[in-house]
C-alpha cells in the first residue's frame, strides 16, 4: 500500500511540475516573438531605441496571444494526423494483427482506460510512441522492427508503457511541448528570414541603433532556446521510470520490461524522424553528448531501476549487446535469467 502511495503521489506531483513547466514554455514563445520582433525592428534600419521597442511590442501583445493560441488550437486538432505525415505511420486492422489487438485491448480493460488506436510505422528500428491529448485522439504506435523482433510478452510490456505515460497525462504534456516549441522553431525561420532579407540602411546613428537591437534580439533568441532545451529534458527523463514502473505494475513481469529494453537498445533510431516526436518514443538514443544532454534516461539506468525497485532479472547474455560497457556493467553483476514466453505474435 505505501508503495502505491509513493507511486501515484509521484504522478501526481509530476502532473502539477509538468503544468508549471508547460505554462513557462508558453511564456518563452513571447520572450522569442519579443527577439524576433527586435531582430526585425534593427534591420529596418529606424532609429528606434530599446525602451520605444518595449513598447510598440506591448502594442503587438494581443496579436502575438491570438496567433500563438491559434498555433496552439491547431496543434491541438491536427496533432495525430501531423505525428503520422513526419512518421509515415499507417492504421492498423484488427484482421491484420489480431494478437496485437488483443494484448492493448486487456490491458486498457485491465488498467480501465478506452482502448486507443493502433497504427504502425514500416521501418527496421525498434520503437513505440503514443500520441493525442484526449480519449478521441489517443493512438499507439509501434515499427515494425519492433513486432518482428520482441515477443509476445516484450511487446506486451511495451504498450503497458505507453499506456501508462496516457494515463499519467505526459503524452497530453508531451504534445503540447512539442507544439510550442514549433512555435519557437517558427520564429527562428522568421527571425534568420530578416537577418538574410533585411539591410540596415539609414545614418550611422540609425545603423548603430539597429545593430545594438538585433543583438539584443540574438541574445534574447539564444536564451530562449536554451531555456526551452532544458524545459523539454525536464518533461522526459523521470516520466520513463514511472511508465516503466507502471507498465510493471500492470503487467506484473518487470524481466519482459528488462527484456525490451535490453533488445531495444542501440536500434531505436527512426532517422526520418523530427527530434521532437523522437523525445516521444518509448526509447530515444543517447546524442554524440550521451546522456547528458539525452531526453530520456539510459537504458542502462532503466534497467537498473527495475532490478532495484521491481525486482526485475537481466538476462545472462542479452542479445547483441557485446559493445554497450554501461549494459555489460549491469549483465555482469546480476545472475542468469530465463526468458518467460519466447512466443511471437503472428505477422
Amino acid at each position: 500500500m505505501a508503495e502505491a502511495f509513493g507511486l501515484y503521489t509521484h504522478i501526481r506531483n509530476n502532473r502539477i511540475r509538468s503544468g508549471l513547466l508547460l505554462v513557462g514554455l508558453f511564456f518563452l514563445a513571447y520572450l522569442a516573438s519579443f527577439g524576433v520582433f527586435l531582430i526585425v525592428l534593427g534591420s529596418s534600419g529606424g532609429s528606434i531605441d530599446l525602451r520605444e521597442a518595449v513598447s510598440m511590442f506591448v502594442g503587438a501583445f494581443p496579436f502575438v496571444t491570438a496567433g500563438v493560441a491559434l498555433w496552439v488550437f491547431l496543434g491541438f486538432r491536427i496533432n495525430v494526423w501531423l505525428i503520422g505525415k513526419v512518421t509515415g505511420a499507417r492504421g492498423i486492422t484488427r484482421e491484420e494483427n489480431r494478437d496485437l489487438y488483443s494484448l492493448l485491448e486487456n490491458l486498457c480493460i485491465a488498467r480501465g482506460l478506452p482502448v486507443p488506436r493502433l497504427m504502425i510505422v514500416e521501418d527496421d528500428a525498434l520503437n513505440a510512441f503514443a500520441s493525442g491529448i484526449n480519449p478521441t485522439q489517443y493512438t499507439v504506435t509501434v515499427t515494425r522492427g519492433l513486432l518482428n523482433t520482441l515477443t509476445r510478452s516484450e511487446i506486451e510490456a511495451v504498450l503497458a508503457h505507453e499506456l501508462t505515460h496516457i494515463r499519467n497525462g505526459d503524452v497530453r504534456m508531451m504534445v503540447i511541448a512539442v507544439v510550442i516549441a514549433g512555435v519557437i522553431s517558427f520564429l527562428g525561420e522568421v527571425m534568420f528570414r530578416t537577418m538574410r532579407l533585411g539591410s540596415i540602411r539609414s545614418s550611422n546613428d540609425d545603423r548603430k541603433s539597429g545593430a545594438a537591437l538585433v543583438i539584443i534580439g540574438l541574445v534574447i533568441l539564444l536564451v530562449t532556446w536554451l531555456l526551452a532545451a532544458v524545459v523539454r529534458f525536464s518533461l522526459s527523463r523521470s516520466r520513463e521510470y514511472l511508465a516503466d514502473a507502471g507498465a510493471v505494475e500492470l503487467t506484473k513481469n518487470p524481466d519482459a520490461m528488462i527484456s525490451a529494453l535490453l533488445k531495444i537498445a542501440g536500434k531505436a533510431d527512426l532517422d526520418h524522424v523530427p527530434s521532437g516526436v523522437m523525445d516521444m518514443c518509448f526509447e530515444n538514443d543517447p546524442d554524440d553528448f550521451g546522456d547528458v544532454f539525452s531526453t530520456h534516461p539510459s537504458v542502462a539506468k532503466r534497467v537498473q531501476a527495475l532490478v532495484q525497485t521491481a525486482g526485475g532479472r537481466v538476462p545472462a547474455e542479452p542479445p547483441r549487446l557485446s559493445e554497450r560497457n554501461d549494459l555489460i556493467d549491469i549483465v555482469e553483476t546480476r545472475g542468469p535469467w530465463a526468458r518467460r514466453d519466447p512466443s511471437h505474435l503472428d505477422r
